[in-house]
């Protein structure tokens, strides 16, 4: 938010109306919320040196709980880590100068109860502690943690597509799972919390079983007994130490080796005998395990012959955990997340935020302003009389920020922070705050000016400089920074300090607020802030400039929020989510003016007190692009196909057939693409993928945003053509900020296809291909109060229908027949749902699915077009509250649940299950085939995951497996 001037815009749609009947062929019951959350804990060692430490003694973490998450409590993870000198090249930069990793090893008392800042300035040590600095010295090799090898964009293997060597296969993949990892794939009995693999060996030897060699094939080599000589024969291993641990322990004496001599006189054959039958037996055991895993795991048709359905996780029906199969473990991943202004991240990202923050993740959010506005810190019934003071405003900004963040990640609002000063690779300085008990959370304040008024021509100002109005921007230093030379950027300055961040911290997962916001169609102010969106974009052209230029990195993903005009939207968040919101915010605000942070600036920000919710936006969350669901498809031949931006171009990963290896991420040629692609197959069976891509031009007015498309080359080959343009019903950036959304993509039963956007005058426009495959014009088809992104399928008859939201309900289009033009904009009487939808086609109509505002509950409704576009009936499905998209695919549905986990619904009357997997964007799903139903998301880590089931009643989905090698930390 800012505290210059906001226009708040219209309220939200009244009530919602009673709505249509319930559909009696389409009731789902009513499911509870106390399913388990299947968590995998911390995935990593942290220490108190930065993001990546190390601990040569084994420790342990719990898994961090949301207040509504205490009913489900997860075990101990134990990690082992090596040593390592620093992080990415820093001697412990990453949350302490030199020296302050010995501090915090100290008792704690002897770091204070409060706000204990320590300024140190690491500059004056090594030039090169910068952001981008230049290295003094050869840097230690960066730690990786032994399960994480790196992987990193290379420009040189990077693109099948660009006629480069496609990447091998992985053994984290399913077609490089040992199925002896893969018991819950297979269905085999397994006793609840038993040991598997190689802790289960561990354990056996520790309870009696000699350390030694051995193995199903191995000549044992004797090592050397005890006192008396004997040879130590060797422990169980693998699956056998398994079962010994699950009957309670080692096999009483010890096991011999393969091929061993027993001790002892008679009997001596049948022994042998014996063994080698039950060797035989667990050889074969494998084999067959083997078989039936990979059945499994690869989600082909085989699976029917496994009775439709893959194993039930956790090994009994009841169980709502949906497991991640083994190797799987999602990589934490590295958010960073730049904003504007100190609570811009509190009112538009969280509960996000909170999420990435609770399950442990290395989080680093960025401010680009001091955030000073006039200088008042009070509520605006005292403004007038309060004597303004920018540096010690900004500096309350900060502490109510730091304040909030400990909160969420200690409990505790006096949590110390470590702030120092980094010099920036646009010639600057920078504070950067470490929160000393969970040092994975920093925060980065760069101190610039803002613009103090939200639309108002203000040529000192972030827009004022992307306009070229002023040459160079100056700082606003807060007056309890350790920053203490004053600074000043010019545009491509701003642009390669925001680089040099993202080379420090090597994000996967990029955050930042909508570059493309829009105008109110009355009075053409902009709908959100001009820090915000012309911030957004500075922070475009940066991770343009990092995904092109630095190479050793691994891959991201973006993610853009909505902001001001949340409020003039229904509500996302369901009350809890809501109140967990407001309570970040109250103690940013600093409700109870006690002096816990020890600054005489204060430690919050009081002229948000009076009303910490600000317009409605603790109610809500949007995101404003990357909804789309469609992003996963199959080909004739059963093959999976996903496309998800990576590092600004569209990544391609490719299953062949039913069975075989997964490929990618490959990078499609081409740059600047927006997040959120969609994937649509044509007549032929060649696949198209549609999206946005945004161009910066030689002016600033050339900023442009235009829907882009790209064709396979023939059906099932990995080759795509060049991306062509069918350009943007914008005719300028300043018109409507290049406000169009993503497109929706449709092929009617004539093989026509047709792209369809909102556009920023907040009415729906398309293109429609031609018979010669060339481009109808833009044309306009009405609607009005449009939000999102529209959504498009077929219906049995192959006639098209396009849905969109709008503020109070969802209004519609249907070709009458194939091949003819859409009809008018029909309202389709439904209540007022959350954005974004998802339409299917099925059951002879097309199906749509939304949420329940205020609750995160899923509803779903069946277009018809027989006469007119209609509805027919309506259904709330429940869920496990949360927001944004849900995708739907034969009996699965899944979407987001409150936590950020991914849950999923597997037939009428089933519970819903949540999965550990928090993830960018939407999810996807597609049929396989006529009895396969698959589903994949991109986690944090900007690695592709994917599930499958039967689609049958009674089916479950099969554990997650990674696609690819890991997207490691460097």
């Amino acid at each position: 938010m800012s505290d210059g001037h906001p226009r708040p815009g219209p309220p939200a749609g009244g009530a919602p109306g009673p709505g249509p009947d319930p559909d009696p062929a389409y009731q789902y019951g009513q499911y509870g919320q106390s399913d388990p959350y299947g968590q995998y804990g911390q995935y990593g060692q942290y220490g108190q040196y930065g993001q990546y430490a190390w601990s040569q003694d084994s420790q342990q973490y719990h898994q961090a709980h949301l207040p509504h998450q205490h009913q489900h409590p997860e075990p101990v993870r134990e990690f082992h880590h090596a040593p390592q000198a620093g992080w990415n090249g820093w001697n412990g930069w990453n949350g302490w100068p030199d020296g302050a990793g010995a501090q915090a090893q100290q008792p704690q008392q002897e770091q204070q109860a409060q706000q204990a800042y320590e300024f140190q300035h690491p500059a004056a040590a090594d030039p090169a502690r910068a952001f981008g600095g230049p290295a003094a010295a050869t840097p230690p090799a960066p730690f990786v943690p032994r399960q994480a090898q790196a992987h990193r964009a290379d420009p040189v293997h990077g693109s099948r597509y660009a006629g480069h060597p496609e990447h091998p296969g992985h053994p984290g993949s399913p077609e490089h799972l040992d199925p002896a990892d893969g018991h819950e794939a297979t269905g085999l009995p397994r006793a609840a919390n038993a040991p598997q693999g190689r802790r289960a060996a561990r354990l056996a030897r520790k309870a009696g079983a000699p350390d030694g060699p051995g193995g199903p094939a191995g000549a044992s080599t004797a090592a050397p007994g005890a006192a008396d000589g004997r040879a130590r024969e060797a422990a169980p291993q693998g699956r056998r130490a398994a079962r010994a641990a699950r009957r309670g322990g080692a096999p009483d004496g010890p096991v011999p080796a393969a091929g061993a001599r027993p001790r002892g006189g008679g009997g001596q054959q049948p022994q042998r005998n014996h063994r080698w039958a039950g060797l035989v037996k667990g050889v074969a055991l494998c084999a067959a395990v083997a078989a039936a895993g990979m059945l499994v795991l690869r989600a082909g048709a085989a699976v029917e012959g496994l009775d439709g359905s893959p194993a039930r996780p956790g090994g009994g029906p009841d169980t709502a955990a949906v497991a991640v199969g083994a190797g799987a473990v999602p990589d934490p991943g590295r958010v960073v997340q730049i904003v504007a202004h100190p609570d811009d991240d509190l009112y538009f990202m969280n509960p996000d935020l909170r999420y990435s923050i609770s399950a442990g993740h290395p989080v680093t959010s960025v401010y680009l302003t001091a955030g000073e506005a006039d200088g008042v810190n009070a509520a605006p019934a005292k403004g007038a009389t309060a004597k303004p003071d920018k540096p010690a405003y900004a500096e309350a900004r900060q502490n109510g920020i730091r304040a909030a963040y400990a909160k969420m990640a200690t409990g505790d609002r006096s949590s110390a922070w470590k702030r120092t000063v980094v010099p920036t690779k646009g010639g600057g300085h920078a504070e950067v705050d470490v929160l000393v008990a969970n040092p994975r959370v920093n925060l980065v304040w760069l101190q610039l000016r803002e613009a103090g008024h939200g639309y108002a021509d203000v040529p000192d100002s972030l827009h004022g400089l992307w306009d070229g109005k002023v040459a160079r921007l100056e700082s606003m230093l807060s007056s309890g920074t350790p920053v203490k030379q004053r600074f000043a950027y010019s545009k491509d300055q701003v642009v390669q300090t925001l680089v040099g961040v993202l080379e420090q911290y090597t994000p996967t997962t990029v955050r930042f607020q909508d570059p493309t916001p829009g105008r109110y169609p009355d009075t053409k102010q902009y709908t959100d802030h001009q820090d915000h969106f012309y911030g957004a974009r500075f922070v475009q052209m940066a991770t343009a400039a990092y995904a092109k230029d630095v190479k050793d990195r691994p891959h991201f993903a973006v993610q853009n929020y909505v902001g001001y005009f949340n409020g003039s939207l229904p509500s996302a968040l369901d009350p809890q989510e809501a109140k967990e919101k407001l309570d970040s915010l109250d103690t940013y605000a600093w409700l109870d003016r006690q002096n816990h942070c020890g600054s005489d600036a204060g430690c919050g920000d009081l002229k948000v007190s009076d009303h910490p919710a600000g317009n409605r936006w603790t109610d809500s969350i949007n995101y404003a692009r990357g909804t789309g669901t469609n992003w996963l498809t199959s080909d004739k031949d059963h093959g999976l196909w996903a496309f998800k931006v990576l590092d600004g171009q569209v990544a391609v990963w490719h299953r062949p057939g039913p069975v075989g290896a997964w490929r990618g991420p490959d990078l499609l040629p081409g740059t600047g693409m927006d997040p959120g692609a969609c994937a649509v197959t044509l007549k032929d069976g060649r696949i198209a993928v549609f999206g946005t891509r945004t161009s910066f031009g030689a002016r600033p007015a050339d900023y442009k945003r235009e829907v882009v498309h790209v064709v396979q080359k023939g059906p099932g080959a990995d080759g795509f053509g060049e991306w062509q343009s069918l350009g943007t019903p914008e005719t300028a950036d300043e018109t409507w900020t290049s406000d169009i959304s993503a497109p929706a993509v449709s092929v009617d039963g004539t093989g026509q296809m047709a792209a369809y956007v909102r556009d920023g005058a907040y009415g729906l426009r398309g293109r429609v291909q031609q018979a010669d495959g060339g481009w109808g014009p833009w044309e306009k088809y009405g609607g009005e109060d449009l939000h999102g992104a529209p959504v498009t399928a077929t219906d049995g008859a192959g006639r098209r229908i396009v849905l969109s939201a709008t503020s109070k309900s969802v209004v519609g289009w249907a070709q009458p027949k194939p091949g003819a033009p859409l009809g008018r904009a029909t309202a389709t009487g439904l209540p007022d749902t959350t954005l974004p939808l998802t339409a299917e086609g099925r059951e002879g109509g097309v199906r749509l699915w939304f949420r329940k505002p205020g609750s995160g509950n899923v509803r779903t409704a069946l277009m018809t077009a027989d006469g007119g576009l209609k509805v027919n009936h309506m259904t709330d499905l429940g869920g496990l509250n949360g927001f944004g998209s849900v995708t739907a695919s034969g009996h699965v549905l899944a979407g987001r649940s409150a936590g950020g986990q991914l849950g999923s619904e597997v037939g009428p009357g089933r519970p819903w299950g949540r999965s550990p997997l928090m993830f960018v964007g939407a999810p996807s799903s597609t049929m396989t085939g006529k009895s396969m139903v698959s589903l994949a998301v991109v986690g944090l880590d900007a690695r592709l995951y994917v599930t499958s089931s039967a689609d049958a009643p009674d089916a479950y989905l099969a554990p997650w497996q990674p696609v690819g090698p890991r997207n490691a930390a460097p």
